[in-house]
């Protein structure tokens, strides 16, 4: 499939709640379309390692032991996607996060975008397993799970023989108050983009390839 073919650039933002499995269909989207792929933990990471003026002031709300605000976020990511990569479109993940932002981006692209928004969708309960069951290893950052990819040899790592471990933001009590946060802050959007007849839910609760060839028919 070749680039979408449209005079505007396609603009792609993906919702679901953390554990759906929306990064990995990030990822196979980006490399199908030739689009990049944007997330705001990269754009926020990336602006203070290289101490931009952006990254100079999230940082040092970040000491603070504050959020950074929408204005900040916003900033960040327009000043990414004016990047020339990004000319023939590009694909938004974690932002925008609220319906503030989302207002904001809207009027940012006007009418100058072809915007297509996918919820991807998976039960609490889905969520929960797949994220609490998730192992990392110590050494070579691979990654298993208990239910789905398990190591050969328990909490060892197949690929370097490093120990595994769980991350705190996986363990179950955190990912039922991610899951609350994302509730709470981010399913409004869903609204917000179903009521501008932009939004797909995808049902997540499938295989991998289904979801890809179902997401595909919806940018064509």
């Amino acid at each position: 499939m070749e680039n979408h073919e449209t005079k505007k650039p396609l603009v792609i933002i993906l919702l679901g709640p953390p554990g759906v499995g929306k990064g990995s269909q990030a990822e196979k989207i980006s490399s199908h379309l030739h689009l990049p792929h944007i997330s705001t933990g990269d754009i926020l990471r990336e602006n203070i390692k290289n101490s931009t003026d952006l990254g100079k002031k999230a940082k040092s709300i970040m000491e603070e032991g504050k959020l950074v605000p929408d204005a900040l976020i916003n900033e960040m990511a327009f000043d990414r996607v004016e990047k020339a990569d990004c000319k023939k479109g590009y694909i938004l993940d974690g932002y925008p996060r609220t319906t503030a932002q989302a207002e904001v981006l809207s009027k940012h692209l006007g009418k100058d975008a072809d915007i297509k928004v996918i919820n991807f969708f998976a039960s609490d309960e889905t969520v929960a397993t797949r994220i609490s069951g998730r192992l990392i290893c110590k050494k070579c950052k691979t990654s298993f799970h208990r239910a789905f990819k398990k190591p050969k040899k328990e909490d060892v790592c197949d690929k370097c023989g490093g120990e595994l471990y769980q991350r705190a933001d996986d363990h179950m009590d955190t990912v039922l108050k991610r899951l609350q946060v994302y509730k709470e802050q981010t399913e409004p959007l869903i609204q917000y983009f179903d009521q501008k007849k932009l939004l797909k839910t995808i049902l997540c609760e499938k295989g991998m390839d289904e979801i890809f060839n179902e997401t595909l028919a919806f940018l064509k």
